[in-house]
């Protein structure tokens, strides 16, 4: 138990150590955020923890560091005067603010061994913040206005639309954003008449139809782009998916037997032991002795299995309705087995293994129509066709 104790102890003086150097790394770095984050992260456990110490001395000079060069750097950014800067600018300013806020709640930290409380020399940010965001604001609302006025093709007016959206995260209701978004977004949108067509000579189950073109079902996280099975009048397309069906074959109905013999010895009671004399064997307290009488059993078994299968094939292709040429094709494809297995027996079914004796509690069932049969293999479909969807990319 000692030993255990002594190695626990060295491992977590070791990772502590360890972290303690990795953040004072972090200092002579530059890098600043991740020193401040792992003082932080280890203080907010026990600040008062003697062995934490060194994490208070290294967050003092770590802030100090961030504050002085952030600063720095938005001075320069200001003089600079271009309105690119504005959001480097504003985010400077959030972020001091933010640093501030992670370490107010831990305040006092004292410094044993200099017997004063650590020093942060904290700023009101708010007039920055709020000064900084009214001018980026102006200028992402200029910029996206004159991107969406001046646009030529989709991909512009999703560009117009990220800057509305980040407009309207940093300052919500700000102008007529939410309104300007809207329309840049729908300008923007790809839409896709989906068209089925059975190229067999079985008919495709509606059910089957219903699922495969129901693009809600699939999950799509596809923010560009609307799938339409119905397509609509008002609506001008871009690309036309067409999804073709071109051999469906179902095998016939089939019944495979399968037969073969089973022994096995099997207790069939109990006898007298006797000795090579013929005399009967007693044991210390004069009773005699019985074994087990064994003897051999033999099963005839007979094992069924039904199946049938379908196999569906078909493509998948995308149309440019702008230039009617044709873009990508996939292949489609996807097989469907039933399977039923049952069996019966002739003679001593002793001499059959437990997994055996599980399928003579069964019997055979109805095969399944042909369009239960393509229903089922459409399951697999649904899976590959969204595949195909998730991975064409039509810009």
């Amino acid at each position: 138990m000692k030993k255990a104790l002594l190695i626990f102890s060295t491992v977590f003086l070791f990772l502590a150590c360890g972290g303690v150097k990795k953040t004072q790394e972090a200092i002579n770095t530059g890098n600043y955020q991740q020193a401040i984050n792992s003082a932080l992260r280890n203080l907010a456990d026990n600040k008062d923890k003697r062995g934490n110490q060194p994490y208070v001395l290294m967050l003092e000079e770590a802030f100090a560091k961030n504050m002085e060069r952030e600063l720095q750097n938005i001075t320069f950014l200001e003089k600079d005067g271009n309105p690119a800067n504005l959001e480097a600018i504003y985010k400077g300013y959030t972020q001091l603010r933010q640093i501030q806020e992670r370490i107010r709640p831990l305040l006092p930290l004292y410094v044993r061994d200099e017997n004063r409380n650590a020093r942060f020399n904290f700023r009101n940010f708010d007039e920055d913040i709020i000064d900084s965001k009214e001018r980026l604001s102006d200028y992402l609302y200029d910029n996206a206005l004159s991107l969406f006025e001046s646009a030529s093709s989709k991909l512009d007016y999703r560009r117009a639309y990220e800057d509305f959206r980040y407009l309207d995260e940093i300052n919500p209701g700000y102008a007529d954003t939410k309104e300007q978004m809207e329309v840049a977004y729908q300008r923007g949108l790809d839409y896709v008449k989906v068209k089925m067509v059975n190229d067999t000579q079985v008919i495709i189950p509606e059910r089957l139809e219903e699922e495969l073109l129901n693009f809600n079902t699939y999950g799509l996280d596809d923010l560009w782009t609307q799938y339409h099975n119905n397509p609509l009048e008002n609506i001008r397309y871009d690309y036309e998916m067409q999804v073709a069906f071109r051999e469906i074959n179902i095998s016939p109905e089939q019944v495979n037997e399968k037969q073969f013999v089973k022994e096995k010895q099997v207790k069939d009671g109990y006898r007298y032991l006797e000795d090579e004399n013929g005399n009967l064997v007693k044991d210390s307290l004069g009773n005699e002795i019985k074994v087990d009488n064994f003897k051999t059993v033999t099963c005839n078994y007979y094992q069924f299995t039904q199946q049938k299968m379908a196999q569906v094939t078909g493509l998948v292709s995308f149309v440019d309705l702008n230039t009617r040429q044709q873009l990508n094709t996939y292949p489609l494809s996807s097989e469907f087995l039933f399977q039923h297995v049952y069996a019966n027996y002739s003679g001593d079914r002793r001499a059959l293994d437990n997994d055996l004796i599980a399928l003579l509690n069964l019997g055979a069932v109805p095969f399944p129509s042909n369009e239960q049969m393509v229903y089922d293999a459409g399951e697999d479909l649904k899976a590959k066709l969204k595949q195909i969807i998730v991975r064409h990319r039509f810009n």
